[in-house]
């Protein structure tokens, strides 16, 4: 997976998050964005046995990974970055469900 502008790394681990939009304050289904956006598939099922989610909040998590390739400025085709980067989210979300 790329790596997201809003990502801050300490020592190469993840240290925080910016949100620069908060349409969900309060729903911990957000929260769970990282598991299709930045880990392989593999690593879904421990992520959320991690965090020990019910399957309403995953079944809405796995809604708000799709508004990310669903806004990129650029045409799937494009060859900018952000073009197959958008394909690659879309393939790994379909793949998931």
């Amino acid at each position: 997976m790329e790596p997201a502008g809003n990502l801050l790394a300490v020592q190469g681990r993840l240290s925080a998050v910016i949100d620069f939009g908060t349409p969900a304050v309060g729903d911990p289904a957000v929260d769970l964005l990282p598991a299709w956006l930045f880990r392989p598939a593999g690593a879904r099922d421990v992520f959320r046995t991690a965090l020990d989610v019910d399957d309403a909040t995953w079944a809405r998590g796995r809604g708000w990974p799709w508004r990310v390739p669903c806004r990129c400025p650029t045409t799937p085709t494009s060859t900018t970055r952000r073009g197959p980067a958008a394909l690659r989210h879309l393939d790994e979300l379909v793949a998931d469900l």
